[in-house]
């Protein structure tokens, strides 16, 4: 809520007076200073004098203007405060692009007065953390850090591009892109770049966590809500609150829980499993995918109206095999890092390493190449690195065919398999529990360690990877 010492100013740019009153009232009721301007006429004489404001509310349809145009034609309003657009329920792929040109939130008319408040509280407290990290609201495009991406390709710049115009909004990002990619260093480099970057950031892995536990993961329990719950939980979305909830594999969501995320983002509240009370929280949600999403929508298994309040920002994450040159910058980059980590001495990498490196498509992506090196760096003395060290360098190694870019099981490279008529021997004496073992086993290390990947590698849910795999290990 705002500081009632400060009153900090926001104006509020609506031509109907019933709603501008209305929403004035509920501001000056939680602590603000309300300004309102009936038209973009009178809200660019307010702004054209200098006026400080902690925050925008901007109808997108007034009579004088069009509120995109607005923004279009005015891009250092975005960079002097955060502004917020209201719309109606028809226009909403209108809001969807003014997040896109970089408003910091979107509003649905009716308005709530929760909802408004909220969505206000969190311009201002960002805006103002924001500016106590020595930092402007002026749109970054500048490279991240080493520690948040390596890789300087024409399709990683666009990368750290996008980055830089969404990092300060509010808005929800959808990160899509094959696996390994590095769709969570994406996520945690959008929040290290905003104005939540002293809040938690806190990840949750929709694909690994049993169905029947994911909303309790998610939005907390009660004591005795089922059985195992001993203790009252809060969930990663409290956890998460002023800072960002980064849901991982988001359309192995389930349908029925879908509806619960799509109400907590238009309300911005939660309800505890065996709860009657709800918690407003504030947090940014960013999502990521390995699957294409239009498809899971097309074919039922997601929700339209939630991928369309997830992907309001849409970002790709692009295949190595795609990132010209940036493979040799990862693998020195590994190189010295794991080398490091174990006390080793390599010499750097020749020629022939690099063209070994380049040669093979690397359809697990940059966790693959991770992977690889780190083996390597573990397995061999040193100084020299043998170039047999990096067995996808060899010509005994079959290229993958290029993968497509909805992180099909396709894309994955599976364990050589013994000859058909092998298999009873093989099989000989072993359980079935010991078959599916070794089965889940393969497949699991042909995936990278992604379980999700490995469950379409197997043909079953990723909820049933999780709990096979944790009663085997049991």
């Amino acid at each position: 809520m705002a500081n009632r010492a400060t009153r900090q100013r926001v104006l509020i740019i609506e031509d109907l007076q019933t709603l501008s009153v209305a929403y004035a009232a509920q501001l000056e009721k939680a602590g603000y200073e309300a300004v309102v301007a009936a038209s973009a006429a009178q809200a660019l004489e307010q702004l054209s004098a200098g006026g400080e404001f902690a925050a925008v509310l901007l109808d997108l349809q007034l009579p004088d203007a069009d509120g995109l145009d607005l923004l279009r034609d005015h891009p250092d309003w975005l960079a002097r405060f955060p502004v917020i657009v209201a719309t109606a329920d028809g226009s909403l792929t209108r809001a969807i692009d003014a997040m896109r040109l970089g408003a910091f939130d979107y509003l649905v008319k009716p308005l709530s007065e929760a909802r408004l408040i909220a969505a206000v509280d969190s311009a201002v407290t960002t805006r103002i953390a924001a500016k106590s990290n020595g930092r402007t609201s002026a749109r970054k495009t500048t490279q991240p850090q080493e520690a948040d991406f390596i890789g300087k390709s024409p399709q990683m710049e666009e990368i750290y591009r996008q980055i830089g115009l969404v990092a300060d909004s509010r808005a929800t990002v959808m990160i899509t892109g094959e696996t390994g990619t590095g769709k969570e260093v994406c996520a945690e480099t959008i929040h290290r770049q905003s104005g939540r970057r002293d809040g938690p950031f806190v990840a949750i892995n929709c694909g690994a966590i049993p169905e029947n536990l994911l909303e309790s993961e998610l939005f907390g329990h009660m004591k005795g809500a089922f059985t195992g719950a001993i203790d009252n939980r809060v969930g990663a979305a409290q956890a998460a609150d002023k800072g960002t909830l980064f849901l991982d594999e988001i359309c192995e969501m389930p349908l029925q829980l879908q509806v619960k995320l799509l109400r907590f983002l238009q309300t911005g509240t939660i309800q505890r499993v065996g709860s009657e009370r709800q918690d407003k929280v504030d947090v940014r949600i960013v999502c990521a995918t390995n699957r294409d999403p239009r498809r899971e929508v097309a074919e039922g298994r997601f929700r339209e109206d939630l991928y369309y309040r997830l992907a309001v920002i849409p970002l790709e994450m692009p295949p190595l095999r795609s990132r010209t040159g940036d493979v040799r910058l990862l693998s020195d980059a590994f190189l010295a890092r794991f080398s490091a980590e174990v006390g080793k001495t390599f010499a750097p990498f020749t020629e022939a390493h690099y063209a070994a490196l380049e040669r093979y498509r690397w359809p697990g992506n940059v966790r693959e190449l991770q992977n690889v090196l780190l083996r390597a760096v573990l397995l061999n003395s040193g100084p020299d690195l043998p170039l047999s060290a990096i067995p996808v360098g060899t010509e005994s190694m079959p290229l993958s065919a290029p993968a497509d870019t909805n992180g099909s099981a396709d894309q994955i490279v599976r364990p050589e398999l013994p000859d058909e008529s092998q298999l009873p021997a093989l099989l000989a004496g072993k359980t079935l529990a010991q078959i599916e073992r070794i089965a889940i086993e393969a497949a699991i290390e042909a995936a990278g360690g992604n379980l999700a990947v490995a469950a379409q590698v197997l043909g079953i849910s990723a909820s049933t990877i999780y709990r096979k795999r944790h009663s085997l290990e049991g």
